[in-house]
């Protein structure tokens, strides 16, 4: 199966199933010499784990995270960084009747018709469980991208059709939903509360923005930034649309109204999302995403069966009612990896071993050139 890796400078893959026996990813291109911990990934993956209440999941994974190479004496080796998490509360039996089943709104169908073969335990590879291993390169990518003073947060904007009416980062982690309006976030626990008791699920619209994002990263012409962004941001399982700036609105403004101003103290508006020609401008990088409802749901759908029969079904188990807030470490994950991956493009070349820290010496020997001997 191809498709399982992203980036070319900082490349990632990742590997394993919801229901097998651990899912993780491999980081090739991770500079050498940087400090890490283990428990700088757990902090994020403890955001995406299940079983947090709300919105979620009761499937209770610890997500807990180890190191299988690419590191010494807790510095990165530059060798590939390797990244394990085993799965520990499957509960495959729950699957058992649906076997034979294409779910609407799953990969159920299109899989099948692929490779001629697949996983229906929580949907195998295409299970929102996969998105661990992305958080956890993600995490990675986040403690380089420190080095620039480059940070990536998301939020949600709406829920159903409870939206944000204000944008305050202070409160973002003071709800479940991580919600920057406090009596939006009210609202939509109200309406998760709701929508659960009916048997059904949620979509909604996600935010996610970089911080101080240095002016230049991006490529002409097939390369280019939010090009990349996008494909990242789209490669969620759950998302359905991607827009940087003023995205879909452009479409209905005026040229007058959508260009950005220039003045000597940098731009006076940001309706390009931080990116001009494929290439960032030194302004804040500003996506959203439209997060389609979850599709497991307790009412009665119809559909087919392997043998093109019709049937109807109510899928049971231990489900979401909206990929938010879950996915919002997810969306962070893909702007930290493809943020990192431009970076690196351009950046390691000019700056050297020194700048993670790493004594070029303990690699090569002064007077021959070569890689010194142990």
């Amino acid at each position: 199966m191809a498709g399982n890796s992203f980036g070319q400078a900082f490349k990632i893959t990742t590997w394993g199933e919801s229901h097998g026996t651990a899912i993780g990813v491999t980081i090739d291109g991770c500079p050498p010499g940087m400090p890490l911990l283990a428990e700088d990934i757990q902090q994020d993956l403890d955001r995406r784990s299940p079983g947090k209440g709300g919105a979620t999941s009761p499937r209770k994974e610890p997500d807990k995270v180890e190191i299988l190479s690419g590191l010494f004496e807790g510095k990165t080796t530059g060798t590939p960084l390797t990244l394990v998490i085993y799965n520990k509360d499957a509960h495959s039996k729950s699957y058992s009747h649906l076997k034979d089943i294409y779910r609407p709104g799953h990969g159920d169908y299109s899989y099948d018709y692929k490779y001629g073969i697949r996983d229906h335990r929580g949907g195998g590879r295409a299970s929102a469980r996969e998105t661990a291993a992305r958080v956890a390169a993600g995490a990675v990518a986040r403690k380089i991208l420190a080095y620039e003073e480059v940070q990536v947060v998301a939020y949600t904007l709406s829920l159903g059709d409870v939206h944000a009416e204000e944008l305050n980062f202070d409160v973002i982690r003071d709800n479940r939903l991580n919600c920057p309006d406090t009596a939006a976030a009210e609202r939509m626990e109200d309406l998760i509360k709701e929508v659960r008791k009916d048997g059904d699920t949620l979509g909604g619209v996600v935010e996610v923005v970089a911080l101080n994002c240095p002016a230049g990263l991006g490529e002409p012409v097939f390369n280019k930034l939010d090009a990349d962004l996008a494909g990242a941001l789209m490669s969620i399982g759950a998302v359905k649309g991607v827009e940087i700036g003023s995205g879909f609105s452009a479409a209905m403004m005026r040229g007058s109204e959508n260009n950005d101003p220039i003045t000597a103290d940098g731009f006076a508006s940001n309706n390009s999302g931080g990116i001009l020609a494929g290439i960032s401008n030194g302004d804040p990088v500003i996506c959203r995403v439209a997060v389609k409802p979850i599709p497991s749901i307790a009412k009665p759908q119809k559909t087919v069966n392997l043998e093109n029969e019709e049937v109807e079904i109510k899928i049971g188990g231990r489900h979401d009612i909206a990929a938010i807030p879950r996915i919002i470490p997810v969306c962070e994950a893909m702007m930290c990896l493809t943020l990192v991956d431009h970076l690196l493009r351009q950046d390691v070349v000019e700056h050297g071993f020194g700048r993670w820290g790493l004594d070029e010496d303990a690699f090569f020997d002064e007077d021959e050139g070569q890689e010194a001997e142990d």
